[in-house]
């Protein structure tokens, strides 16, 4: 029997449960360019780190709309003069467009780059309206015993 590995099926979306991450994963994306992380910093808060050896600042644009998560790299063209000849070129800087999905309660709180890794900081920020809420029984909000003596 072959056993699967779901891992790289679980890599697109944040804040979704895991069927839904399949789901979104094979409508496609499935390129390794450029490699990233999803961690968990905290109680409710993620982070994306990307791995971006060689592009600078200006090159990079980070956008959210409409719950989607869209990293761009644009490798700039190289100057007449800043013209370089490489004899064996293993670090890539080509042009990519990565996107995650995000849940409606995922919200972009972020970004930093440092010594070629992006950095995009995320916060699961739930609305009053969508929390749990104890309901009363009949009208009868329930009392919490905190010492009790058998009868």
């Amino acid at each position: 029997m072959r056993t699967l590995d779901f891992a790289p099926l679980l890599r697109s979306s944040i804040g979704f449960e895991n069927l839904n991450r399949l789901v979104d994963f094979a409508r496609g994306d499935s390129d390794s360019y450029p490699p990233y992380n999803i961690e968990k910093t905290g109680d409710g808060a993620y982070r994306i780190q990307m791995a971006l050896a060689g592009f600078t600042r200006e090159e990079i644009d980070v956008t959210v709309q409409d719950n989607m998560l869209i990293i761009i790299g644009r490798a700039a063209e190289a100057t007449e003069e800043g013209q370089r000849e490489f004899l064996h070129r293993g670090i890539a800087k080509r042009a990519f467009e990565r996107r995650f999905q995000l849940a409606d309660t995922i919200k972009v709180t972020g970004a930093g780059y440092e010594n070629g890794l992006l950095n995009v900081d995320l916060v699961r920020e739930i609305p009053e309206h969508k929390k749990p809420r104890r309901i009363a029984i009949d009208g009868v909000e329930p009392t919490a015993v905190i010492d009790a003596k058998a009868a």
